[in-house]
């Protein structure tokens, strides 16, 4: 069965960021994620030299970066930040402001002017962080800060916001484009397979069908939310797209990105740990139903069985995939938080071990369920019987089998109890039939009609596929106190041995009725030895009515 599958790449952006100012805090423009690495060496600096260190924004890109000790960096960064705010705002307002950044000296450091306005001193932790002399630092500050505010009053002129909101536009067609391409190519992949398994339908076996049909619905549940998955990708990545195009909102790009940083990441875990297990159902379903497609092992004898067993070890083995791709998407959730896990994992080792001495029942549950699997004891849809319970499986798993009995009440036994289990209903099964006779029938005419009745219906096409063997009459089994009692045994499909029963037994009263032949009830015969103490006892009671009828 082919499959169309919809692959969406995402491509990983990380960002440094020591100690930002809340107010004043911008995202880089987009092509400036890709150079950020949080192995950078402020991390180092912080280990050697007892600094950290952090970035000075403006429009969204990073200017520059300033190291100050833990306890100073928030407040320098925010006075940085402020005087920035003001000396851009002050050069954008004017229209024919010039530009004039200086570098003067203050207490042997050099400090930055612009515009006559003060903006920050080089400190010597500046200067060891970039591992240059500080007014070799200043001055590359200076010139990157003279072309940054330049390119910035240049983004606000109307030519500039007019041709970025031509591409905003276009970006927004491009989405709804491809948005629709997608829905379009939703639609039609989600008919095709169904189209697919239509015409194969005549072909496959039962318990092929039903495999097929269990993948296709896994392929489409996958193909769905990675559908979903790629309609939010496009808009909610078109639209952080144009937010980044103008510099008035890429504050806001900044608090989107930084605000749903974590959620996102914690539903791209989700989702992914979602479409994984149920793309691990499809595949699951996809090599049964390879393997039993294999002429070898279709027999007529075995496919029923074939169907039960099957089900039984896919549906375990979905149970165990999804189980270890649930624990993995939780360790993959605990790192994007923060959490360290090789501690967790070594103290849930530990903690394992001791669960594993104090739960043992659980452990015998395992293997003995795993041998009841691999033994083909029993398994889903047999009807089996355990102790003083019996009933259909339900559900079968490495901890506990579950049955429903006669009454609809579900039994639950744990796999370490099944000691000794009887199944009705592995490979094939058998009607025992006890049919009574009276003592005064024709004994040879009574079985020619029970094996005729047994013939007529094994050859009848409606019971024929469901009676295995030709019925047998095994003849006169007992003597009981209803009568004369003869025993038939009626090979079937499993399961159907109640079925076949009540037919036999149906067909069977109306032969009997046609011919003569009396089903007899029970009996009693009572024998006296002592004949004239009983007819005494007889007379009197008769002489006491008469004397009472007077």
């Amino acid at each position: 069965m082919r499959s169309q599958f919809v692959a969406i790449a995402f491509s990983s952006m990380v960002i440094t960021v020591g100690v930002m100012p809340k107010a004043t805090a911008q995202i880089p423009f987009l092509p400036n994620l890709q150079q950020l690495n949080l192995r950078s060496s402020d991390s180092e600096s912080r280990t050697v030299t007892g600094t950290v260190t952090g970035w000075v924004y403006l429009d969204g890109k990073r200017l520059f970066q300033v190291a100050a000790p833990k306890a100073n960096i928030t407040e320098r960064l925010e006075n940085i930040q402020k005087n920035l705010d003001r000396i851009s705002q002050d050069y954008f307002q004017k229209s024919n402001a010039e530009l004039d950044v200086q570098i003067r000296t203050e207490n042997a450091l050099p400090v930055i002017h612009v515009n006559d306005q003060p903006l920050m001193t080089i400190t010597d932790q500046d200067a060891r962080l970039r591992q240059e002399n500080a007014f070799a630092l200043a001055t590359q500050i200076s010139e990157n800060l003279q072309e940054e505010l330049k390119q910035a009053k240049q983004e606000r002129q109307p030519e500039f916001l007019i041709r970025q909101g031509a591409i905003a536009a276009g970006g927004v067609l491009t989405m709804m484009v491809i948005s629709w391409s997608l829905s379009r190519w939703e639609r039609r992949s989600r008919w095709y397979p169904v189209h697919l398994n239509s015409s194969d339908s005549s072909t496959t076996q039962p318990i092929t069908t039903q495999l097929n049909r269990q993948q296709h619905r896994n392929i489409q549940e996958v193909k769905k939310r990675l559908f979903q998955l790629a309609q939010a990708t496009v808009w909610g990545g078109g639209t952080f797209f144009i937010l980044g195009l103008f510099p008035y909102t890429r504050s806001l790009q900044l608090g989107i990105f930084i605000g749903l940083q974590i959620p996102l990441k914690l539903a791209g875990v989700a989702v992914g740990t979602y479409v994984a297990v149920r793309f691990s159902c499809a595949l699951i379903d996809r090599f049964t139903s390879a393997f039993v497609s294999s002429s070898a092992l279709l027999t007529p004898e075995t496919s029923e069985r074939l169907q039960l067993r099957v089900s039984t070890i896919s549906g375990v083995t979905k149970g165990i995939t999804g189980i270890a791709l649930v624990g993995f998407g939780t360790l993959m959730s605990l790192i994007f938080l923060g959490i360290d896990v090789v501690p967790l994992l070594a103290g849930a080792s530990l903690v394992g071990v001791a669960v594993s001495l104090a739960s043992q029942n659980l452990i015998k549950d395992a293997i003995n369920g795993f041998l009841i699997i691999l033994e083909d004891q029993y398994a889903l849809g047999d009807v089996i019987s355990v102790g003083n319970v019996g009933g259909l499986v339900e559900n079968l798993n490495l901890r506990m089998t579950q049955l429903r009995d006669a009454e609809g009440r579900l039994i639950t036994i744990p796999n370490s109890e099944i000691k000794i289990v009887a199944n009705l209903s592995s490979r094939w099964s058998r009607a025992d039939l006890t049919i009574p006779v009276a003592y005064e029938t024709d004994i040879d005419q009574a079985l020619n009609l029970i094996k005729t009745v047994a013939v007529k219906m094994d050859e009848d096409p409606q019971w024929k596929h469901q009676i295995v063997e030709t019925p047998q009459v095994l003849g006169i089994d007992n003597f009981g106190d209803r009568g004369l009692l003869i025993r038939v045994w009626i090979k079937t499909q499993p399961l159907k041995q109640w079925d076949v029963a009540r037919e036999f037994r149906r067909r069977l009263k109306i032969a009997f009725d046609q011919v003569g032949i009396s089903i007899p009830v029970a009996q009693q015969a009572i024998w006296v030895n002592d004949v004239p103490r009983l007819k005494s006892q007889i007379d009197a009671k008769v002489n006491s009515s008469a004397v009472n009828g007077q």
